[in-house]
This record gives C-alpha cells, structure tokens and sequence, in this order.
C-alpha cells in the first residue's frame, strides 16, 4: 500500500466505520463524503473509484490488524501481558472501527475469488493461530481444553463491543482502556482457574 496522506487516512478510516455502522461494504460515496466532511471529489481524486477506495480500505484493515497483534512478537513481555495487550488491541480496534467483522467475513466468502481478500484471511488466521498458542501457554492447557478457553477469551472479548446496546453493558468497562485492561485480566484469571 502507498503512503498515505492525514486526508486520505481520515477517508479511509470514516469509510471502514461507516462498513461496521450498516454491516454492509454498499456504501454510498456520498455518505462516505459526508462522514469525512469532504467532497466527493475528494473521494474520486484520492482513490479514482469506490472500487480502488475499497481496496485501500481493506489494505487500511491488514494493516492495522498487524499493528494490533505485534505484541506477540515482542519478547520483552511475558506470554500473559501479551494476550493482554493484543486483547486490548482488539478490543480497541473493534470499538473504533466495527467494520473490521464486516470486511473479514466479506473476505472470508471471497478468498477464492480476490486475492486481496485471501491475504486477509490468511493474514488474520495466522495472527489469531500465534495468539491462540500464546493464550493456550498462559493457561498451560492442551486440546480440547484449549480451544475452548480460546473461544471463550476472544467471545469476551468482541461480544459486548458488538453487543453493548442490547445486553446495557456498562460502556465504561468497554470505552476506559484502564477498565479494559482489569476487564481482560479477570478474563484471564477466570479461564485459569479452571
């Protein structure tokens, strides 16, 4: 992906909100437009069509998700503080831009007919694959036992982001990052404890 400007990021990131927002990549470029309070001509310079945008939406997308998962890889934390901050991460992520489920299960149907699609599956498969063995070392347990404490860690995770108007969780376990971070350690300790 080419460097991007602050206009053309602040497009990116209106569009990728607006996917989560209407759970739908049929967006009106207009809508995007207005969202970004620019012109559409803004729109059509940058990106040339709303085919071309998509793709940089989708390149915005892998990008971010391997910013959100580059803990794992950083030997200076324990296994534990790493499921923790890439836990975070996610959470964070998922908050400011709901479409990130929208474009991985649009690519999951499409990956065998767009490329760019299949790297974001392939992508996001082998990111979830490290953080999975990593969560999987934390609660020193061993299939089945680790898949399921897998689907329940990350199902605490997403579920009451995606689901914080319908349940009234309360927002400020969700919106306060210190909040968050007690959140997902009780996560922990409860799957550990098992």
């Amino acid at each position: 992906m080419r460097e991007l400007t602050g206009m053309q990021e602040k497009i990116l990131d209106k569009a990728l909100y607006l996917i989560g927002k209407n759970a739908s990549f049929d967006i009106p470029v207009r809508a995007i437009a207005k969202e970004a309070d620019v012109n559409v001509s803004a729109i059509n310079y940058y990106f040339r069509t709303k085919n071309e945008m998509m793709k940089y939406v989708k390149e915005f997308y892998i990008n971010n998700t391997i910013a959100a998962y580059a803990a794992l890889d950083d030997e200076s934390y324990s296994d534990e503080e790493k499921v923790i901050i890439v836990a975070n991460e996610i959470m964070e992520y998922t908050i400011k831009y709901p479409g990130v489920l929208i474009i991985l299960r649009e690519a999951i149907k499409n990956q065998n007919t767009n490329e760019l699609d299949a790297r974001i599956v392939e992508i996001t498969d082998s990111l979830n694959k490290k953080l999975y063995h990593t969560l999987a070392r934390v609660l020193k347990t061993d299939e089945p036992d680790a898949q399921y404490g897998n689907m329940v860690f990350l199902s605490s995770i997403i579920h009451p982001i995606m689901n914080m108007e319908i349940n009234h969780f309360k927002e400020s376990i969700i919106n306060s990052k210190e909040e968050r971070l007690k959140y997902i350690a009780y996560i922990l300790d409860r799957l550990k404890s098992n």
